[in-house]
């Protein structure tokens, strides 16, 4: 087992606090006979001391050492190496085949976490972690999550929680007003908005919303889904094909336009414009687009005004997933990134990817909120209420799939506040030179290219100087990312675009600082060193090419 960083009696309890039972308590078998009553009383934990579930006081002491413990982990999180460097399986055979009969006290499970959970945790808030996209943690971002914890309203209407429905609407208008989208987005402009857990929420919200939209003009049945068409780009998010399956949409029927290296893997307008024209001559009817600005292969941005008018001359809804680079359009000077977003009839974003404010929160922005319920809003009679049967307030489970849902609006409401916009703006910023850095790195060095121009704060690159063919580099590049992510110093991903087998470097962890980019840079560099090209060479007559042509 890995060495556990974190000092374990610091979290022992006070010699004053009250001591638990063991559940290493014996427990007999009982007659079934038994009343509830006789039962109660063979139980190791007699009903007349019973360990309260929440005792304030417990829990302001428990809670003590459970921060003083994610204190100590982000002190010392730069000891452990990025990727969990444990075997599947590796927790059965540490953990007990059943649940404790008798309560366990906490110092004996934060033991249990240091030992044998922190060992198999790949720590998205490493430094060094430039993996995927980001997930950032902040102060205000976990604070507001235990707020939004220890609160556990289930705000599905006003009356359930009027602070939870009111301040999402602020909330949500705080941050469309940062993103500077237009008025018809914003509750201040009749559209409106809804916090969702994340972008596969998102898109299957305003898939259905759009499909019983054309549906109505159509006429349902069999026959009407079946006509339905999608459109997205072949860097487009897996969700988008998973959503569309769940509304209904014939999986033959969803469009994936291929993109290419000449228009740096964004959509294609007139591409677009080919697919919709040739479905309508089948007599298919176009219904809906997902474009993408910062996609996961490359974060490549659909160029999103000529979408929207191809769109719009044949009424497509167009739903702009911005998950990772929406948050860049705070800053002024990325905000045209959207520029066309006005044609449009939704956005979203992910504020726990790159806005500080810890998973889940997105956001989802709809010029038409009636759309999304009269395809989601139910009204049982053991909802109803006077203040939403009068139509004076906002009523969220008709603008989303599920019924209960959490007050994520206080930790995204806690980050703007605790960090204005200013500094959340450099933080943005800090990311974005970071990444122009490393791509210096690169670029200064021969057996390396940049393989798409850098966008927002990523970075993709392969080496290149094995390159007898792209099907060797695609499978040297994929050794080297394996000797990369084997060193424990850092964790990058890759993606295959256009047939080429890419490393991705996404900046963004909370705590990186330019030091972690340098040094990621120098693995990258002694792994290089270390390759076996001819070994490679000769590896690509019995391993298939990756992502070849």
């Amino acid at each position: 087992q890995l060495q556990c960083i974190i000092t374990p009696s610091k979290y022992q309890s006070p010699s004053h606090a009250p001591k638990l039972k063991s559940s290493s308590s014996t427990f007999s078998a009982t007659p079934a006979a038994m009343t509830s009553h006789e039962f109660a009383d063979n139980e190791p934990e007699s009903p007349h001391n019973v360990v309260h579930p929440l005792n304030p006081e417990e829990f302001r002491r428990q809670g003590h050492m459970v921060i003083d413990f994610i204190a100590d982990y982000y002190n010392n999180i730069e000891h452990y190496p990025v990727l969990s460097q444990v075997k599947p399986g590796y927790l059965r055979h540490l953990l007990p085949r059943s649940a404790p009969l008798a309560a366990e006290p906490i110092e004996e499970i934060i033991k249990d976490i240091e030992t044998h959970i922190i060992p198999g945790i790949t720590h998205w808030q490493h430094p060094a972690h430039f993996a995927y996209f980001p997930c950032t943690a902040s102060t205000a971002g976990i604070l507001g999550e235990l707020l939004t914890a220890g609160l556990n309203v289930v705000g599905f209407s006003w009356v359930a929680s009027p602070a939870a429905t009111e301040l999402e609407a602020i909330v949500m208008d705080w941050l469309g007003e940062l993103l500077n989208l237009p008025k018809p987005f914003l509750f201040s402009g009749n559209g409106g908005g809804v916090i969702m857990g994340t972008t596969c929420e998102a898109l299957l919200a305003t898939l259905v919303a759009a499909r019983d939209r054309k549906l109505a003009e159509i006429g349902e049945g069999e026959i009407g889904i079946g006509k339905l068409v999608v459109y997205c780009s072949d860097q487009t998010h897996c969700a988008f094909a998973k959503a569309a399956k769940i509304v209904g949409i014939k999986q033959g029927n969803v469009r994936v336009v291929p993109a290419s290296k000449t228009t740096s893997f964004g959509l294609c307008p007139d591409e677009l414009y080919q697919a919709v024209r040739s479905d309508r001559e089948l007599g298919l009817v176009p219904m809906f687009l997902c474009a993408t600005v910062g996609t996961t292969p490359t974060a490549a941005v659909d160029p999103l005004q000529p979408l929207c008018r191809v769109a719009r001359e044949h009424d497509i809804w167009v739903h702009v997933d911005a998950a990772y680079a929406g948050a860049a359009c705070v800053c002024p000077e990325f905000r045209h990134v959207i520029d066309g977003v006005e044609g449009a009839d939704s956005f979203s974003l992910n504020a726990h990817k790159w806005f500080l404010t810890t998973l889940d929160c997105c956001c989802l922005w709809v010029k038409d909120p009636g759309a999304l319920r009269r395809s989601l809003s139910t009204n049982p009679e053991y909802l109803r209420n006077q203040a939403s049967d009068e139509g004076g307030v906002i009523t969220r489970t008709g603008r989303q799939v599920t019924l209960s849902r959490r007050f994520r609006s206080l930790k995204l409401w806690m980050v703007l506040r605790s960090n204005g916009v200013a500094n959340l703006r450099n933080f943005l910023r800090s990311h974005v030179r970071m990444a122009e850095d490393f791509e210096k790195l690169v670029a200064e060095d021969g057996r390396f290219e940049i393989v798409v121009p850098r966008r927002f704060s990523m970075v993709c690159f392969r080496m290149v100087d094995c390159a007898v063919d792209d099907g060797v580099a695609n499978l040297a590049n994929k050794k080297l990312l394996e000797s990369i992510n084997g060193s424990g110093r850092v964790f990058m991903t890759h993606a295959v675009a256009g047939g080429i087998y890419m490393l991705r470097l996404a900046v963004g962890a909370t705590l990186t600082e330019t030091r972690h980019v340098v040094e990621a840079w120098k693995v990258v560099r002694e792994q290089a060193d270390a390759m076996d090209v001819e070994g490679i060479v000769g590896l690509r007559a019995i391993e298939p090419m990756i992502g070849g042509p």
